[in-house]
């Protein structure tokens, strides 16, 4: 289902400037008189976050299926598997943007999605290790 609302995500349905409308309306309410350029700056940002987000929780998803039900809380070859595939759906997600009418493929976009499942690997792995001491403690 994640994969299905990235590939929708990617359509010309959430282009910039469909985006950029949503947020200018969602900032009128909070600045009337809102500028043009803050719209855009908010759009760049908004837009960002939500490609470090987006990987961020697939990454999460991904580990959690290779883990299934092990007792074991971490393993490098589950991160490994799971940014495999986060990295190369991030290159397929923005060559898939080169073919719709109003987007644009970005390896810097796919660098910034990688990012972010990176991250959240990393917040697993410490919260794994963490995980590990604390038991290897309780059990001496």
């Amino acid at each position: 289902m994640m994969i299905g609302l990235m590939y929708y995500f990617s359509t010309d349905v959430l282009s910039g400037e469909n985006t950029r409308s949503v947020i200018e309306k969602i900032a009128g309410w909070f600045t009337p008189h809102v500028s043009a350029r803050t719209v855009q700056k908010l759009n760049f940002w908004v837009r960002k976050t939500a490609h470090f987000t987006e990987y961020a929780t697939l990454a999460c998803l991904l580990f959690r299926a290779f883990r299934a039900d092990s007792l074991v809380a971490w393993k490098l070859r589950w991160a490994v598997y799971s940014l495999v595939v986060c990295v190369n759906w991030a290159l397929l997600d923005e060559l898939h943007q080169t073919f719709t009418r109003t987007r644009g493929g970005s390896i810097n976009d796919s660098l910034l999605d990688s990012t972010g499942a990176i991250f959240a690997l990393i917040v697993i792995a410490l919260f794994g290790l963490r995980r590990s001491a604390t038991k290897a403690s309780v059990e001496t």
